[in-house]
């Protein structure tokens, strides 16, 4: 059951080294997402999700920021992200590791670009709830090596992947499949 508009979660470097033409990719995700009338998430970090979510901004479209902080000061001081071009900014005070969980689990679709442990953190929450993820291929870090990993895994989810290295196409691919065949998340056991 869809509540409202489609949430792709964008997950990647929030550090490291930048390189122009993978940033200007990210941004045209985000206009993709915008473009499909979908919102983007992200950890409400720099980097490359937030390029995404600039591309997002400029185009138009909704988006919301899961940050680890307890409140704006600590999202930008302690942390060192950004709060322009995000409309809503969730403070969960959770930490990176808990902050993780949160924005996984808030979306519909996740979408990797990049990426180091935390992308990786991402990714297995992600796949082993069963989500839909794609993956922009061609940008570095855990992004360029998912297909390394998936052999070792040998643990059926249900969740589906999608490759590409054009950003417009593979948010095309995600919502498509979304819309016709929303993936069935697992749903915890009630405690008793």
């Amino acid at each position: 059951m869809e509540c409202g508009r489609i949430k792709i979660g964008v997950m990647g470097s929030a550090g490291g080294k930048m390189d122009p033409e993978i940033e200007e990719r990210c941004r045209a995700l985000g206009r993709a997402i915008a473009e499909e009338g979908c919102a983007i998430l992200t950890g409400g970090c720099p980097g490359l999700p937030h390029q995404a979510v600039i591309g997002c901004k400029l185009a138009g479209g909704l988006t919301i920021g899961v940050s680890p902080a307890l409140s704006v000061r600590e999202h930008v001081d302690h942390y060192g992200s950004p709060t322009d071009h995000i409309d809503v900014m969730i403070y969960t005070g959770a930490g990176l590791m808990g902050r993780e969980i949160i924005g996984v689990r808030s979306c519909d679709i996740i979408i990797i670009v990049g990426g180091r442990s935390g992308t990786l953190g991402e990714f297995a929450i992600a796949y082993d709830e069963g989500r839909m993820i794609g993956v922009l291929t061609g940008t570095g870090g855990f992004a360029d090596h998912v297909d390394d990993i998936l052999p070792v895994i040998e643990k059926p989810t249900g969740s589906r992947l999608f490759f590409s290295s054009d950003p417009a196409d593979l948010v095309r691919k995600c919502v498509a499949s979304f819309r016709e065949n929303p993936p069935v998340i697992r749903e915890r056991e009630a405690a008793g």
